[in-house]
């Protein structure tokens, strides 16, 4: 047999013969679920205030909540409301729990429906300095980290940004403000639709 090392930490050893971490990480994964089940009716609402805007398509939609276990080694929750993912085309709010690290929420467009609401978005994210933007190639990360995301704030060409084939516009909070997550997915759903279908440039 070779050699391996398999010897547990005195910090591993503790979590490895009890059983109550595990049920708590499961109780608390079913709240984040309860949440995010909540969080939809809430999205909902907010949707159907915007459907002379809005691409049918999202209409059609339904919320999906799933979970995983190794997002970058950590527990996720995350749910997708719209969820309109083709190859070429993508029309999505993406609302994430990330274990250890954050609450966040990110609209994700590509193809025919950025370039929809291209002008929008430039124009309106004047208003929008506490977001993030996505400057990575790759268009399926979720960390914050400064390959992926940088503070909309520091980005000196949006346009450069809006060129690329997908935008994702996110924010994020931290797991200490849990009582407050309600309130951020909310309030920041609205207004990354409100971006998006600004009536003055819309109409």
């Amino acid at each position: 047999m070779h050699s391996t090392n398999v010897e547990l930490s005195k910090n591993e050893l503790e979590l490895v013969i009890s059983s109550e971490f595990i049920l708590t990480k499961n109780r608390v994964i079913e709240k984040v679920y309860n949440l995010f089940g909540a969080l939809s009716e809430n999205y909902k609402e907010i949707l159907n205030e915007h459907t002379a805007v809005l691409p049918a398509g999202v209409f059609t939609s339904s919320p999906k909540i799933y979970k995983g276990e190794n997002y970058l080694q950590l527990p996720y929750v995350m749910m997708d409301y719209p969820r309109i993912f083709s190859k070429d085309d993508v029309f999505a709010v993406r609302s994430f729990f990330w274990w250890g690290n954050y609450f966040s929420i990110t609209l994700h467009l590509s193809g025919k429906y950025l370039q929809q609401f291209r002008n929008a978005i430039l124009f309106n994210l004047n208003n929008a300095d506490e977001y993030f933007v996505c400057i990575n190639e790759e268009q399926w990360q979720h960390h914050f980290e400064i390959s992926n995301y940088q503070p909309l704030k520091t980005i000196h060409s949006i346009e450069t940004i809006l060129n690329k084939s997908f935008f994702k516009l996110a924010k994020k909070i931290e797991l200490a403000e849990w009582k407050n997550a309600g309130e951020f997915y909310t309030e920041t759903y609205n207004n990354l639709l409100t971006i998006i279908t600004n009536d003055k440039l819309v109409s």
